[in-house]
């Protein structure tokens, strides 16, 4: 039995990198909310993880290139805003791809933080808010240098024990 368009349309969705950190996929990032089949081609849609994160249109621009490339179009993207992307999309083989890569991968919420309850995140101090574990050795000995990494959605922290940098991908 041939696999539906919407299944084929998934499975290459699979492959589009994230412009800002190739090692996940747009998909293991949780941007892919929905892949919808209409008379006129698929929609996909698309919630950014954060309402003015600049790599937006790059995500739009590759998903609809992947889906044209794969024969499966047309197709067009539709952006959702609402309800906002949280770091608890991110999949589990996502977050193991995030640590392989350097990146610490972000706690899951508590069900306050999920529910907008939480106290909001604190910009100051090295060693405000939540430990990061390093994702070269484990330790959790660690300290923020700076709130802000490469990306606004991570957050530069040290390791104490192998003294390594890293980013952690900040939970939201």
């Amino acid at each position: 039995m041939a696999a539906s368009r919407i299944d084929a349309a998934w499975e290459v969705l699979h492959s589009v990198p994230d412009p800002e950190v190739p090692a996940v996929s747009v998909c293991d990032l949780g941007i892919v909310r929905d892949v919808i089949e209409h008379d006129d081609g698929l929609e996909v849609v698309l919630t950014p993880t954060y309402s003015g994160c600049p790599a937006t249109e790059a995500i739009e621009h590759d998903v609809l290139a992947a889906i044209e490339r794969a024969g499966l179009g047309p197709a067009r993207a539709t952006l959702r805003r609402a309800p906002a992307w949280t770091s608890d999309w991110i999949s589990d083989e996502g977050r193991a791809k995030l640590k392989a890569y350097g990146i610490a991968p972000p706690a899951h919420l508590t069900p306050e933080q999920a529910a907008g309850t939480a106290v909001p995140i604190r910009l100051f101090g090295r060693h405000a808010g939540e430990r990061s574990a390093s994702p070269r050795c484990a330790s959790e000995r660690t300290e923020r240098l700076s709130a802000f990494g490469s990306t606004a959605c991570k957050a530069l922290y040290r390791c104490l024990a192998c003294r390594e940098p890293f980013e952690h991908f900040k939970p939201i």
